[in-house]
């Protein structure tokens, strides 16, 4: 899945970029929303960042931040016309390339091309970085055990497993297994397994996007797959677009259909119609987590450890300060997923970094019998919420 995030207000340049995007496209109005959007985004090389060319000086500015924020997303300049002097101005801030308001289909086809080619060579990249890094092997004892573990576990459910992949397979076409790229111990990249949830061609489906938007308060997840936002909120009401296919909305007159429930900071798709009807039932429980014991089985992760991180954000921890993080097992469940910290119970950034590099350097079999019993608290008591 690609996303495309457009900041600006050309009302024009949204609804023509809309229809013609290949996959998910949101539009916001400043790059304060525009972050909202992107911090959702798990896997930043899918993702397309477009600037509207208002201003020059703010223009910079914005560029700038966003480069800082994000150094690797790819930024695109939606322009009428260009001089070469502000060009040079532009590529400095840090945009990758420029688009015309006018653009085609073409054109976006193209770029969604590079994009899944440009990702291809960022995993060729980090697996020449890290060739020459120290390799982390891991204890018999931890092998042992996460043989034993996913092996039974497996056995066990394997009425589940079977009876999952044959609903699946009768409700929609398509593989039943969803693989992923995932960086785990050693900068080693593997498909990253989970069984699938929505449909093939699940872009067609948010033709549906309208009726079925729904704000909502963020879930906390012990499995650590969405990143908590980290951007300071400012206390602006400026509008921003949400958009699929031939669709968009206000999120003003969004709220004033749902005044009664709490906005959050991304659009979450409670009844997303991308989604299979299969697919929700596995997402609840977290069947759909379940064929990552075929990769502990293999031997691409374990059933306790950091867990594996998606290209973007693994690429961006290759310094000496964090190349730690990876010098210990990927894992199904972790250090930082059952640790809470603050009022509110939850983790920054830093502190999750840094509770992975303890476990790298810390774990024991005690320390990971005691994650397994703090995360199958977690989960029961989620459930039960």
């Amino acid at each position: 899945m690609q996303y495309f995030v457009y900041i600006g207000r050309d009302s024009k340049t949204i609804e023509l970029l809309s229809r013609l995007s290949i996959g998910v496209f949101y539009a916001a109005s400043n790059c304060s929303k525009a972050v909202k959007v992107l911090e959702k985004i798990r896997e930043k090389y899918d993702a397309a960042l477009f600037f509207e060319q208002v201003n020059l000086s703010q223009d910079i500015a914005d560029i700038q931040y966003m480069r800082k924020k994000y150094p690797g997303l790819y930024m695109i300049l939606v322009i009428d016309s260009l001089s070469k002097e502000e060009a040079s101005e532009y590529l400095k801030a840090g945009i990758n390339n420029t688009i015309k308001y006018e653009t085609s289909q073409e054109a976006l086809k193209d770029l969604s091309t590079f994009l899944k080619r440009r990702k291809d060579q960022k995993i060729k990249a980090l697996q020449l970085k890290t060739q020459n890094i120290n390799a982390f092997r891991l204890p018999l004892w931890k092998r042992t055990f996460d043989i034993f573990f996913s092996g039974m576990a497996i056995l066990c459910l394997s009425p589940l497993l079977i009876f999952t992949a044959l609903a699946i397979r009768l409700e929609s076409k398509g593989p039943i297994i969803y693989k992923s790229k995932r960086v785990g111990s050693n900068y080693q990249i593997f498909d990253f397994l989970k069984f699938r949830s929505m449909y093939t061609d699940a872009d067609k489906h948010l033709k549906d996007f309208n009726a079925l938007n729904q704000y909502q308060q963020e879930d906390e997840d012990i499995w650590g797959e969405e990143p908590e936002a980290e951007i300071n909120e400012e206390a602006d009401e400026e509008e921003i677009l949400l958009i699929s296919d031939d669709f968009v909305i206000s999120e003003e007159d969004y709220i004033n259909k749902k005044s009664k429930e709490k906005s959050n900071a991304f659009v979450k798709l409670e009844n997303d119609p991308r989604i299979t009807k299969i697919g929700r039932i596995i997402r609840k429980y977290s069947i759909d987590e379940l064929p990552q014991l075929i990769n502990i089985l293999k031997g691409d992760m374990s059933i306790v450890g950091n867990r594996p991180l998606p290209l973007y954000e693994a690429e961006l921890l290759t310094s000496d300060e964090h190349i730690d993080r990876f010098m210990g097992p990927a894992g199904l469940t972790g250090l930082w997923q059952v640790e809470k910290r603050g009022e509110a119970g939850k983790l920054s950034a830093e502190e999750r970094k840094q509770l992975d590099i303890t476990y790298a350097k810390t774990f024991s079999f005690w320390l990971d019998i005691k994650i397994i019993l703090k995360t199958v608290t977690a989960f029961i008591q989620k459930e039960n919420v």
